[in-house]
């Protein structure tokens, strides 16, 4: 079947086309070409046309322009369009004409980075070597004295190169070039750290007395220009007009249908993917389906059969039978493609999908950047992939040249998918993304001042990057109290004799990790051996004593966490379950750096501390226990954004019946009641029948057990004419049951009455990543449902879960009034009736959503 009779197909197919709640079609465009540049060297000359290229794209042309200028350059454009030659071309001009030239290329994978390299190898000349943990030592001399390109990634010149900057001596002083390929990849944490290691760089080249130029590739985000400049401190041009050659594209948002819409519960978009990936194999049409995770990539995998029945054709369908990328008809080979296989099996997949021999494959986004496969017909996204980046970038994985190709973005039921499906303009317009970094974060910069002096001594009027002398002195003097450095008349020295490049990770912020220590083998022969590192402030909830963990696919069971030697002891199991913890946070503002009505921005103090987990089955969710956890709390010092409720807001809701945030009125009779209630029930628990005191084999609470509403008090007063005699019906002792604090808990969890300030931080949280190129992870609620200290107000704060901040915050402050205002359109367009997940987030099983009660607050705060 042609590739346009599977489109075809799609509009008429009664189980897709309904459930299409956008189809974008972006018009096939034509290639804007320009001559190759005449200074070219013949060498070169006859390399390009040996590859079959006569001519440049005008992005390309236009970089090779502004580098021969002189300038920095970022090139912002599609994918497939071009950009390696973008920046080969006056590297590689460069290097042929000064054979003792050098340049560096880094990509944030090995696997990129071996792509390239075959690219390079195969079509040029110029000897180029990659450089990273897995090059053999008996290799590493000749290449740092050989090679004139060497493909590397940021860690290994964090760790493996600059440190050893004497042994590349010749290399730094021939530097020539800087390559950063995937610029939008280099944000938050990660590209605060990269942007002071290619502070280290430029130290280094400028001892060496080079000044290297640099050359940056990105996805579309909403500030290119503005991420390469902070991130190599320098003026960079930016290049972003895309001439090259593309086929029709069709962009698909598909939302599946919905199974119940009362709890606004979907279709699993998984169970829709295997549906359609077995359709495009039927059509033999190449395609890749992208999972959010490993685990999302083997559950689709045992789905897909290795075969699929062929589609009937339309009515007078031409060209019936062919496929689209060579190699066999329908039901051909599927396979899977993700971190953690070993990289000749994913080099032999990708070679399979260039040589069409693989027809699916399923990956995660390890196959996301820039690797070539060849050109695919279609993509399907199982769910938002977390950024707009992304989505652009594994879409653009179907289609090459003026081939047509398509893309489906399956929405899972998250509230930032749900938006997208209901406002799918937001995919299509200039990206409000911005990739932020801060490379002045205190602990980061710290530790790579630490690094650099390690490198080089400082002199006394030396800064660092954008950072002045008196600045970095400041820091200097900080490691000298510490026996670090050395603070001599005219230079400081490193003192210590640790090698401070190993213990810094460039993906963590905290300056301390726990290490995670694995013991296996038989019990007369156990063998300790390291499985990773997580960061202190992380480790009370990952990896809690009984938490069972997940790496690499492997569940291990977490016997003991040490906290005082920064360690904890697992080992390898395989269980039916999974473990969730229980927090309870506070926050203390600690200043104010910003403020405006309704909102504030400033620096506060997070404490968590880890009460207790549950016990979760791992095929259903569903709960099947608790237990209490006795840790330490955590500290998190770090920026936040609040929002916080007027006066005038909560006495209108108040007044409507929609403010459910304030503490139950029980009345004055209820000390009494409860007392009834328990000695009725023989002061024990009616589920798990523990008593508050007994024999000493009894277990003991040490506190009095609750009374529990078994249909909620709220349900009684929710919009009460008579608020009394709705209070003498909630509290009838037949509506009451003793419960332990452990049942409780999971009693007020199925009954749940999800408050409108729960429910608007519930929007709020699944929408802010949509506007600030992070992960949710990188973003903790807090809810105060009564009084915030900072103001007495009900209160709810977004924070950056990174210590000292990254700037996430500070942008969710600047766009206060858009985030809600996207919130009310979202929140209005979903189509359940009382909240749901994809909205403000379920109320329980037998509970109240609250989406009355958010969309009213909302449109009190929007205005």
């Amino acid at each position: 079947m042609a590739f346009d009779d599977f489109l075809y197909h799609l509009r008429q197919d009664g189980l897709t086309a309904p459930n299409v709640s956008h189809w974008q079609v972006f018009p096939a465009q034509a290639a804007d070409l320009r001559p190759l540049p005449p200074e070219l060297s013949p060498p070169l000359l006859a390399a390009l046309k040996k590859s079959g290229i006569q001519s440049l794209y005008s992005h390309q042309s236009e970089a090779w322009e502004a580098v021969q200028r002189g300038e920095n350059i970022v090139l912002a454009t599609g994918t497939a369009s071009g950009k390696t030659l973008a920046y080969n071309l006056p590297v590689l001009s460069a290097l042929t004409e000064n054979p003792l030239a050098r340049a560096l290329y880094l990509y944030p994978t090995k696997a990129l980075a071996q792509d390239q390299f075959s690219g390079i190898s195969e079509q040029f000349t110029v000897p180029a070597a990659i450089y990273d943990g897995d090059t053999p030592q008996a290799k590493r001399k000749a290449i740092r004295e050989k090679a004139q390109i060497v493909l590397s990634n940021p860690d290994m010149l964090h760790t493996g190169i600059l440190p050893h900057h004497t042994l590349w001596a010749e290399f730094f002083r021939n530097l020539r070039f800087v390559v950063i390929d995937e610029l939008h990849t280099y944000r938050g944490v990660f590209g605060s750290h990269v942007a002071n290691v290619i502070r280290r760089l430029k130290r280094i080249a400028a001892f060496y007395g080079a000044k290297p130029q640099f050359i940056l590739t990105s996805a579309t985000i909403g500030n290119p220009a503005e991420l390469a400049g902070r991130l190599v401190e320098a003026p960079v041009t930016l290049i972003d007009r895309d001439g090259s050659a593309r086929g029709e594209k069709h962009f698909l948002v598909y939302n599946p249908p919905v199974v119940d819409e009362a709890l606004g519960l979907r279709k699993s978009s998984v169970q829709e993917a295997v549906r359609l990936g077995k359709e495009l194999l039927a059509a033999d049409v190449q395609s890749v389906i992208f999972a959010r995770s490993r685990r999302g990539v083997e559950i689709l995998l045992s789905y897909l059969p290795p075969s699929a029945p062929t589609l009937q054709p339309p009515p007078n369908s031409t060209n019936l039978g062919e496929g689209r990328g060579g190699g066999g008809r329908g039901g051909g080979p599927i396979r899977g493609y993700r971190s953690g296989y070993l990289p000749a099996h994913r080099r032999e997949i990708e070679q399979g999908l260039r040589a069409g021999e693989v027809r699916l494959v399923v990956a995660t986004n390890a196959l996301e950047l820039g690797i070539d496969i060849g050109g695919l017909g279609a993509a399907l996204l199982v769910g938002y992939p977390g950024s707009l980046a992304s989505t652009y970038q594994q879409a653009g994985r179907a289609g090459r040249g003026d081939a047509p190709a398509v893309s489906i973005l399956l929405a899972s039921p998250a509230p930032i998918d749900q938006f997208l499906a209901h406002h799918p303009e937001t995919l299509f317009g200039r990206s409000p993304e911005r990739g932020l970094i801060n490379p002045d974060h205190l602990l980061i910069l710290l530790n790579h001042i630490r690094c650099a002096l390690f490198e080089l001594p400082f002199g006394a009027d030396e800064g660092f990057g954008g950072l002045s002398a008196e600045t970095v002195q400041e820091y200097l003097q900080v490691l000298a109290a510490g026996g670090e450095a050395h603070l001599a008349p005219e230079k400081v020295f490193w003192m210590a004799e640790a090698y401070p490049a190993a213990g810094v990770s460039l993906r963590s912020a905290s300056p301390e990790n726990v290490v995670l220590q694995v013991e296996d083998g038989p019990s007369t022969q156990l063998r300790a051996r390291l499985l990773g590192e997580v960061d202190r402030e992380s480790a009370p909830w990952m990896v809690h004593p009984k938490a069972v963990y997940l790496h690499e696919a492997q569940q291990y069971y977490v016997q003991e966490l040490d906290l005082q030697r920064n360690v904890a002891t697992l080992v390898p199991v395989a269980l039916d379950y999974f473990t969730e913890p229980l927090r309870e946070t506070s926050v203390e503002v600690l200043s104010v750096m910003a403020e405006a009505p309704q909102k504030a921005w400033g620096e506060i103090q997070v404490t968590t501390r880890v009460t207790g987990f549950r016990r979760k089955e791992w095929a259903s969710g569903h709960i099947l226990d608790q237990e209490p956890l006795d840790l330490p709390p955590s500290d998190l010092q770090t920026t936040g954004y609040w929002l916080s409720i007027p006066e005038e807001t909560v006495q209108a809701l108040s007044q409507a019946g929609l403010w459910t945030n304030a503490p139950n009125d029980y009345g004055p009779d209820w000390p009494k009641i409860r007392e009834r209630v328990r000695a009725r029930d023989g002061f024990r628990c009616q589920v798990c029948g523990r008593p508050e005191s007994g024999p000493s084999t009894a277990p003991r609470t040490g506190r009095q057990h609750d009374v529990h509403h078994k249909t909620p008090f709220r349900f009684f007063m929710r919009r009460a004419d008579d608020p009394d005699k709705a209070r003498a019906a909630a509290n009838n002792l037949a509506n009451l049951i003793t419960l332990c604090p452990e049942c409780h808990k999971k009693a007020e969890a199925n009954v749940r009455v999800r408050s409108g300030l729960a429910g608007l931080g519930y929007v709020l949280a699944s929408l802010a990543p949509l506007f600030l190129m992070c992960d949710s992870e990188d973003l903790g609620l807090h809810i105060e449902p009564e009084a915030f200290a900072v103001n007495g107000l009900p209160s709810l704060v977004l924070y950056d879960q990174v210590p000292a901040g990254i700037g996430f915050s500070e942008r969710l402050f600047e766009l206060h009034a858009e985030l809600l205002a996207r919130g009310l359109e979202h929140v209005q367009s979903c189509p359940c009736e009382d909240g749901c997940p994809s909205c403000v987030g379920p109320g329980g099983e037998n509970g109240l959503g609250g989406k009355a009660e958010t969309l009213a607050l909302l449109r009190q705060l929007v205005g």
